[in-house]
């Protein structure tokens, strides 16, 4: 029995890997390395995949100097600005992915915090889409604290979602105007208020393997079971704008090495999959278990009806999962 094969038993007689061992894994032949991370993902996920879409909340004028970010005003691009959108645009757009299948519907928004004001304005348009829609409502409102997620979880909210972004050595070079601790801070609040977290970051900041997986480490010890990987799109006007894409086989490396640390979370390719050749399908037999659905924040994203197709014929079931 090879250590490969060793390690993946351990994992599915639920024994935590080290840092050691993840980083051995990350060196593995990558067809072996995936095979065996999908079979921990059919023990602890069986074939439920957790699909959900996002919108826009508030876009632009960011105080926050993230450098792969087009909403920041640290950087130069064409990326929309604007408040927080009207009630009804928000509530139909909701209605409209409830329509075709999405679970969870996620309000994101631009800026460090929103203020105790827009929360109360949220909370009022997360009650209109729990009594007109029933969609189930995840929201990424920055660094809120305690009390205001309690707020938000009392009008339906049942998810969080707030990226570590990349491991805490790596974040001084990706952010200077709040730290890896304000997120982790965070987090906290929103699960000691009760709320679910969504949390994972984004691969090709100029992180090493050893950078991604500290992060997916930091998660597991936070215990977040929903984990966005995102892919960087380089957008122009960023200080990123020239960084190198990553590849079909290292995004299915990276989902496979975290699906051996984070064995019974949904692991979702998010940002920058539409960049990948088969959109894809290969991280999710690799390992990842959901996915963000239809267009990102500010780039297109991959149509309901056309990851609907892929997830039927990969044998998927669209489920809430890790609520």
């Amino acid at each position: 029995m090879t250590d490969l094969e060793s390690l993946t038993d351990n994992v599915l007689s639920s024994e935590q890997i080290t840092k050691a061992e993840a980083i051995y894994l990350y060196e593995q032949p990558l067809d072996e390395l995936c095979e065996n991370a999908d079979k921990i993902r059919r023990r602890f996920c069986s074939n439920q995949f957790d699909i959900c879409t996002i919108i826009n909340g508030k876009s632009g004028h960011c105080s926050e100097n993230c450098k792969f970010c087009a909403q920041s005003a640290h950087n130069h691009t064409c990326a929309a600005q604007y408040s927080l959108l009207p009630t009804e645009v928000i509530i139909a757009q909701a209605k409209i992915n409830h329509e075709q299948g999405v679970l969870r519907y996620s309000i994101v928004t631009s800026g460090k915090r929103l203020s105790d004001a827009e929360v109360d304005k949220m909370c009022e348009v997360v009650r209109e889409i729990k009594e007109k829609v029933g969609i189930s409502v995840c929201v990424s409102f920055g660094l809120l604290n305690e009390q205001q997620f309690r707020k938000l979880k009392e009008a339906g909210v049942t998810r969080v979602h707030n990226n570590l972004e990349t491991s805490r050595r790596n974040f001084p070079n990706i952010c200077t105007t709040h730290t890896f601790d304000d997120k982790v801070q965070a987090i906290r609040a929103a699960q000691a208020a009760g709320l679910s977290v969504c949390s994972g970051g984004i691969m090709g900041l100029g992180e090493t393997p050893e950078d991604r997986i500290d992060m997916a480490m930091s998660l597991r010890e936070l215990g977040v079971k929903s984990v966005p990987v995102n892919m960087l799109n380089p957008i122009p006007g960023t200080p990123f704008e020239n960084n190198k894409k990553l590849t079909e086989e290292d995004m299915r490396r990276i989902v496979a090495v975290y699906r051996f640390i984070l064995p019974a979370a949904s692991i979702r390719l998010a940002g920058g999959r539409g960049l990948l050749p088969d959109k894809g399908k290969g991280c999710f037999t690799s390992g990842a278990n959901a996915a963000i659905s239809g267009d990102m924040l500010t780039t297109a994203g991959i149509t309901m009806k056309t990851d609907m197709k892929l997830l039927n014929k990969l044998g998927y079931e669209a489920r809430l999962c890790n609520e």
